[in-house]
């Protein structure tokens, strides 16, 4: 009795050990619900799921009326920003000290395209941390620290971090 209980301990224990070491993938301990005997050591590969993972929805850019103009917005009311110094949809602002005055624009999905805002303009660029940062025709998006609310464009004409930055037309183009 004492060693049939010594070796399912011992079994059960190296089942644990080789779910928690593997890195390759998601593992599982086959159920044996009829049986009494050990469960099994040897991981079983968890087939592949036929149910398509929920879609990731991404951040929604549309317009707002502003003292400049109509300019693009967050879903918020926030405004964003072009940065003149990005060389096409790839980002100059890395450095901890330009993120944290002028945040990119991030999303988990696609962009949405709210009221004003041409679809076809919206897209995402990859920063160099791995981050996703949505574009519009082209431009990588940003937001300015010192905005507190809907509507405020405080970032508008600032040059800061080698270039310029201005909010954005609905057309895709600097305003300013």
């Amino acid at each position: 009795m004492y060693s049939k209980l010594v070796l399912t301990g011992g079994l059960v224990a190296a089942a644990v050990v080789l779910a928690a070491c593997s890195t390759t993938g998601s593992y599982a301990v086959a159920p044996n619900a009829t049986s009494t005997a050990p469960p099994s050591v040897a991981p079983v590969v968890a087939p592949p799921s036929s149910v398509p993972s929920a879609p990731a929805y991404g951040i929604m850019i549309g317009t707002a009326s502003t003292r400049l103009g109509t300019i693009l917005v967050d879903s918020s009311g926030r405004t964003v920003y072009l940065f003149v110094a990005d060389s096409g949809t790839t980002s100059s602002c890395n450095s901890a000290s330009c993120v944290q005055y002028w945040p990119p624009v991030l999303t988990t999905g696609a962009p949405q395209a709210g009221s004003g805002v041409n679809a076809s303009l919206l897209g995402t660029t990859t920063r160099a941390d791995g981050a996703v940062e949505v574009t519009y025709a082209g431009h990588p998006l940003y937001y300015f620290v010192s905005d507190k609310k809907a509507g405020d464009v405080s970032g508008q004409a600032i040059n800061a971090f080698g270039a310029p930055w201005y909010v954005v037309s609905p057309s895709g183009t600097r305003i300013g």
